[in-house]
């Protein structure tokens, strides 16, 4: 069991460093030079009249002249490897700070979404397989195929065109308050639980096919106690597996929805830091989501051995 967790902690120090490396070269092949983004963010209305002095200046302050293998050494070693990441050249800030202010948005938006998922997708999940090839399940099935196939920006594009703009139920944009995480965490939720809802009814069909489902039912056991009981917990290891998987779906699609709903997070901190070619701040919210998805798929490779304990690590 060791040794399994010190080989997946370096494959995953492994995959954040392929990510740091990929993000820094793709950011700096990106037309338009770093110096003129620096001074456009740090000299507002000037960039149409930089001399070359001043992009010199800037290149020598930020070591923009060397190599990028160069650049992206010394930032490994002088910056990561030191717990820190740089300072932002569009908000002055150091990148930790503006992570720490971030992030707890976007934990709140995937946690409140992940929780909608798994309730209504293992409950629809479980209903639909007891009500096999009945008019329910096959409209559970049918919404499912169309939630799965719905991108999340429409998603939430429509409920706010019904809530907010027609029904004017729930505001527009915000952040602080219940009604202003109904809506996104709906968006965000839809393809996950439409997932969930799918693989746990594959999964509970199986399982109450098995003979030892089919001698409870003999003795006469009441069918939520068969489920509860029996069924569900051999049929969760599927879903657990689907789980870790939308984990990482949630923290990605957070980007897109983020910026729908104004919602003050690290993808919408992303997305304006890309724009703004601000690497600093872009490579620490990749680092940040990177390393978050890698965690919840570790910590889903260990439940599995609390759920199954025939599953045993080398």
């Amino acid at each position: 069991m060791y040794r399994y967790i010190l080989k997946r902690t370096l494959f995953m120090v492994l995959s954040v460093f392929i990510a740091c490396m990929m993000t820094f070269m793709l950011m700096n092949v990106i037309p338009g030079g770093t110096p003129e983004i620096i001074l456009k963010h740090t000299f507002v209305g000037l960039e149409e009249s930089v001399s070359d002095e001043e992009l010199a200046t800037i290149s020598e302050r930020y070591n923009l002249n060397d190599p990028l293998y160069l650049q992206f050494t010394r930032w490994m070693q002088t910056g990561l490897l030191h717990g820190d990441l740089g300072t932002s050249y569009v908000y002055n800030r150091p990148v930790l700070y503006l992570l720490e202010l971030r992030f707890p948005a976007t934990i709140l938006l995937a946690m409140t979404s992940m929780l909608i998922a798994v309730l209504c997708g293992v409950s629809l999940g479980i209903y639909s397989a007891l009500k096999e090839n009945r008019f329910t399940d096959h409209l559970l099935r049918f919404i499912s195929l169309f939630g799965v196939s719905m991108p999340g920006f429409w998603v939430g594009l429509l409920l706010l065109l019904i809530f907010s703009v027609k029904l004017k139920m729930i505001p527009i944009a915000g952040y602080g308050s219940i009604e202003n995480l109904l809506l996104p965490s709906l968006a965000l939720s839809i393809h996950s639980t439409t997932a969930i809802l799918r693989v746990t009814r594959t999964s509970m069909l199986e399982t109450l096919g098995q003979d030892y489902i089919k001698f409870a039912t003999a003795k006469g056991l009441p069918m939520r106690v068969i489920i509860t009981r029996h069924a569900l917990k051999n049929a969760m290891l599927p879903v657990i597996t689907v789980l870790g998987f939308q984990m990482g779906h949630l923290l990605g699609g957070s980007v897109i929805i983020e910026e729908v709903f104004a919602w003050p997070g690290i993808g919408s901190l992303l997305v304006n830091s890309i724009t703004a070619r601000d690497l600093p701040v872009v490579q620490g919210c990749i680092i940040l989501i990177v390393t978050m998805f890698l965690l919840v798929n570790f910590l889903v490779d260990i439940l599995y051995t609390y759920v199954d304990p025939r599953i045993r690590y080398g």
